[in-house]
């Protein structure tokens, strides 16, 4: 099937998204330069989902302009008009560090879901000495660990990290499921965008 000609009004709404998208780019420093060396600012256009990344500020995920979403980035694109901020959610990052971020989506003025500016702060410390304090005031257990999501700059790292937590979870590889099995993943790789 033939692509659909491009109006004048789809290229007034990519004109658009191009303008929220340039004036949201200083608005990644501003923020990340408020919050200091723990805070990363992250602006994705999703219209270019394995090259999402079209500013960031700050360091905490390792993100680069032109990488690939991340598999948060995944399932927002997969809501696409019914995606929803994401805010104050916890998560770590392969190495290890705890991350606190907001993913809010942007939206043009059709209400199209068209990218998203994220925040993402590095709150290992504040754990850390949460856990100290706890213990040397005598209180329960550490809190739950987050899970783990993939940064990659590539989409594929994205998606096997996911197919990857998947075998983790069933303690087998791909050839060893079943059917039932192999269409759980394929739901749960579809859930997640």
């Amino acid at each position: 099937m033939p692509a659909a000609p491009i109006t004048h009004g789809d290229r007034a709404l990519e004109a658009e998204r191009d303008a929220i998208l340039a004036a949201l780019a200083p608005v990644t420093e501003g923020i990340a330069a408020t919050f200091g060396p723990v805070c990363e600012v992250v602006l994705h256009d999703y219209r270019h989902p394995e090259g999402s990344v079209a500013a960031v500020a700050g360091s905490v995920t390792g993100r680069t302009v032109g990488g690939a979403m991340s598999e948060i980035g995944m399932r927002m694109l997969a809501r696409g008009d019914r995606a929803a901020d994401e805010l104050n959610y916890l998560t770590r990052t392969g190495d290890g560090t705890m991350v606190k971020s907001s993913t809010m989506v942007l939206r043009d003025s059709t209400g199209a879901v068209f990218g998203a500016l994220c925040v993402n702060v590095d709150v290992t410390a504040v754990g850390q000495a949460h856990t100290l304090l706890g213990a040397l005031a005598g209180i329960g257990a550490a809190p739950a660990q987050p899970p783990t999501t993939t940064f990659g700059d590539d989409i594929d790292s994205v998606v096997e990290a996911i197919v990857d937590a998947h075998r983790l979870r069933q303690h087998r590889s791909w050839a060893e499921l079943d059917r039932a099995e192999r269409v759980r993943l394929f739901r749960d790789l579809d859930a997640r965008g």
